[in-house]
């Protein structure tokens, strides 16, 4: 698969609709599975706060609801949608819930896998809220979940990849 492949793999959006990365509109995307009931679910607030600042920009976050580590997402898409609004303001595109481990892996996250961390690491996903950053030209950066969303390393990538 090519790098730019990633940006055209299809998903299901929580309106139930089929889309891909490309269809957002945006040209670098953060990509990240999240969770309503997890110790890293404070990272809502600062998704929010990238998708503020580098959203007029050509910039989305985009959430994908995972119950895979301990069932820490355990609500219906309408319940999920409705906490990250009212908890935490979210407005980037949350969409219906993926597997992103193991054999039933959404294709998007089976591709997204293949990238390695700064470490070196490729391979599973460790837990939620891991990210990873997709450029104009579907190239893909990965950042572990503990790494938050305003670490100097993460907005230096996101204003990289947006001025390219």
């Amino acid at each position: 698969m090519t790098d730019s492949a990633v940006r055209s793999i299809p998903f299901v959006d929580a309106q139930g609709a089929e889309k891909t990365l490309d269809d957002l509109g945006a040209d670098v995307v953060l990509v990240v599975n999240v969770a309503s009931k997890c110790g890293l679910t404070p990272q809502y607030e600062q998704l929010e706060e990238l998708q503020r600042r580098f959203g007029d920009r050509g910039f989305s976050v985009v959430g994908f609801p995972c119950n895979q580590f301990f069932g820490q997402e355990p609500g219906s898409v309408e319940d999920i949608l409705e906490f990250c609004s009212v908890t935490y303001g979210v407005t980037f595109p949350i969409n219906d819930k993926v597997k992103v481990n193991g054999r039933n892996a959404a294709e998007l996250y089976k591709a997204l896998k293949e990238t390695p961390d700064a470490g070196g690491k490729a391979g599973r996903v460790e837990w939620n809220f891991e990210k990873f950053l997709i450029s104009p030209d579907g190239s893909v950066q990965r950042f572990r979940p503990k790494q938050t969303p305003d670490d100097p390393a993460i907005v230096g990538a996101i204003e990289a990849a947006l001025s390219r």
